[in-house]
């Protein structure tokens, strides 16, 4: 009883809970939303989000980019806390941009997507990790 509530934590937990953390939010943003957007690009493409004129068929690229090459390289820890960066921004893009005059829980997914990348932005991936394993 005494362990539940202790506030101690051993590198290994932390470790084991950031790998958890990163490959799940990771793999989760890929199934879910990156290769739902490449198998139906031509659907998405004509409707898609234009942002700042840059035509909905590259922002749908680039949003691709950040759902699976982006979060691929965070599954890996492979240069997360820079493969995090785009899928920040675009997050960002979504709930204050696109979704803007949508209501705030329209955005949910958005911000619960936001939290975990936002965490591995700042902590970077753990020890268990390609960059971990290569000593950065």
């Amino acid at each position: 009883m005494k362990r539940i509530f202790s506030t101690n934590y051993s590198a290994a937990a932390f470790n084991i809970a950031m790998l958890i953390l990163r490959v799940s939010t990771g793999l989760w943003l890929i199934a879910k939303h990156g290769l739902d957007k490449l198998q139906n690009f031509s659907k998405y493409e004509p409707h898609f989000y234009n942002f700042l004129g840059i035509g909905s068929q590259l922002s749908l690229i680039l949003v691709i980019f950040a759902e699976t090459f982006c979060a691929l390289l965070v599954v890996l820890g492979l240069f997360t806390r820079l493969a995090v960066i785009p899928i920040i921004f675009m997050l960002l893009v979504a709930a204050f941009s696109a979704k803007a005059s949508q209501p705030l829980i329209s955005k949910e997914i958005d911000f619960l997507y936001l939290i975990p990348f936002f965490v591995l932005l700042i902590i970077g991936p753990g020890r268990i990790s390609v960059d971990g394993m290569m000593g950065k």
